[in-house]
């Protein structure tokens, strides 16, 4: 018995922590009217307060005014629009189309379009260096394209194996994280590092405790990436300077956003089995889930704005229900 009494003290000691924090607390639900099928990523204007959503399947990135609480206009004609970044050096959301390739600039007040060009098949995230003024595409079989973020003239490409999927840039440095997904049940999934000033890639890193790494977030201050993977349903947290995985805790599943709280140290994590996990870390060397609120089944695509402890998350149509965007405070 003294036996078996330890050993439940020691796993007690020793197993992962479970929701032992405060959930992110639902503020409103703002409706989107008609609109059908997937919805991809989210955009947000710090000085009007508007997000710009890319409705996939819908064909149109939808406008919303988070502090009145209703959809204010609709660019439509779009091709299965997937990644989306606010410019505020040009007042300007651009949005990139997987359906023909192309990558469209809008300006935000009359949603009128101010540039396009086309970067390739299957066009899917992007990303903004809002330092350098350069638009970063992941697109095709494998590669990564800089745009210049006011034309949209492509000035490089980098080429690798693999559909890109979600990745990060480095701040104040040229190197790019990049996602590609693998397809084996304990594995498979890899991570390019790239140089965006040679255009060259310079490490790949295989992910060996899991696969399907669809959703990625990055620590530039701890050197740290945050990767969600499906199969298993995994978050890694991963040394940028070595690859090194350094924690694996289990995750809600299809997962497909990422985010990293600065101000909190909360790492938040979207999936489409219908919760937001919120975890934090330990001294940069372990993770530990401390809450998970429900959401919705196929909401796995959101937005995080740091600044205000917010965490948006975009409902798909389901059942009957219309689509919305919920609004959701968070902890400090």
């Amino acid at each position: 018995m003294r036996v078996i009494l330890l050993l439940f003290t020691l796993f007690a000691l020793t197993a992962p922590s479970e929701t032992r924090g405060p959930e992110p607390v639902l503020k409103q639900s703002i409706p989107l009217p008609k609109v059908s099928g997937r919805i991809d990523h989210l955009t947000y204007d710090p000085a009007t307060k508007r997000l710009n959503i890319a409705a996939l399947e819908y064909g149109s990135v939808e406008v919303i005014d988070s502090e009145k609480g209703e959809r204010v206009g609709s660019v439509k004609g779009l091709k299965e629009p997937q990644g989306i970044v606010f410019v505020p050096a040009t007042h300007q959301f651009v949005v990139v189309c997987g359906g023909d390739g192309t990558v469209r600039a809008f300006d935000a007040s009359g949603l009128t379009e101010t540039a396009k060009t086309v970067v390739g098949d299957d066009a899917d995230n992007m990303r903004l260096d809002a330092e350098d003024l350069v638009i970063v595409v992941g697109h095709g079989n494998g590669a990564i394209s800089l745009l210049e973020a006011a034309t949209l003239k492509k000035t490089g490409e980098v080429k690798f194996e693999g559909h890109p999927e979600s990745f990060q840039l480095e701040p104040h440095s040229d190197r790019v994280f990049i996602n590609v997904p693998g397809g084996l049940v304990g594995g498979g999934g890899k991570l390019i590092v790239a140089d965006r000033s040679t255009l060259k890639v310079t490490t790949t890193w295989e992910l060996h405790d899991a696969g399907r790494n669809f959703p990625m977030a990055l620590d530039a201050e701890h050197k740290r990436l945050y990767v969600g993977c499906r199969r298993p349903s995994k978050l890694l947290m991963i040394d940028v300077e070595t690859g090194k995985t350094l924690a694996s805790p289990e995750c809600i599943g299809d997962a497909d956003e990422v985010f990293v709280d600065g101000p909190t140290g909360q790492v938040l994590v979207v999936g489409g089995d219908g919760a937001v996990d919120v975890f934090r870390t330990e001294d940069q060397k372990a993770l530990a889930r401390t809450a998970s609120a429900k959401t919705a089944p196929g909401a796995r695509t959101g937005l995080l704005v740091a600044e205000t402890h917010t965490l948006f998350i975009a409902v798909p149509k389901r059942s009957g229900k219309d689509a919305q965007i919920r609004e959701y405070s968070l902890a400090d």
